[in-house]
């Protein structure tokens, strides 16, 4: 996730300023650095939520500078991220650790949203074609299918990141099996809210 340099409130405002679609339509989940987490709550306007970049996976214990799930629930966070190809690549991090809390052990698949980002798209400006990204994810809605069920696979939201634009956004949007974006560094330009209205392409289609 992008760590922005310092910014004043104003800057850092576009969604809460911006027409966006109604919660039944999108929801729009914040994610900013750890230290940010209780102030950027307390600014959003309630319509939006907010979703931490990374949390412990296991129980509690002497794991000095992790921050579990537990106090995340406790701060009134949501959302977090798992697994991010970044934390792959720079922390090391296995497919064991990120996959911990995901595997064998999801009680609601409601709760889980499955983003899919090609590591060659991050922060590079190309995008997958709306074709790739259809599917890629026709393929792991295929894989929730065979491994956990059908009705899982028809209702688990799948959504696509890596250099989302204002530009791109509406065409991959509206492929049958992109139910959203992870937005990067769009997420702090103006644009942001183009990206979050894609969201009515898909609800007129």
């Amino acid at each position: 996730m992008h760590c922005p340099k310092t910014k004043t409130w104003n800057e850092a405002s576009t969604p809460n300023d911006g027409q966006v679609p109604s919660p039944d339509v999108v929801d729009v989940v914040v994610s900013p650095p750890f230290v940010f987490l209780t102030l950027v709550k307390s600014l959003l306007k309630p319509d939006f939520q907010i979703a931490a970049q990374n949390c412990w996976v296991k129980k509690g214990g002497a794991f000095t500078g992790e921050v579990s799930a537990e106090m995340l629930v406790n701060l009134g966070v949501p959302w977090v991220i798992l697994g991010h190809s970044e934390r792959r690549a720079l922390l090391k991090e296995s497919n064991e650790v990120s996959s911990y809390s995901v595997t064998d052990r999801v009680s609601n698949w409601a709760d889980v949203v499955i983003a899919y980002e090609p590591v060659w798209a991050i922060g590079t400006g190309k995008v997958a074609s709306p074709a790739q990204a259809q599917e890629v994810h026709a393929e792991l809605r295929k894989w929730l299918e065979t491994n956990v069920s059908a009705e899982v696979a028809a209702t688990t939201r799948i959504i696509y990141g890596g250099s989302v634009t204002g530009a791109s956004c509406n065409e991959l949007g509206s492929q049958t099996d992109v139910d959203g974006f992870l937005v990067g560094g769009a997420s702090l330009k103006p644009e942001f809210i183009d990206i979050i209205k894609a969201a009515e392409v898909k609800k007129s289609a």
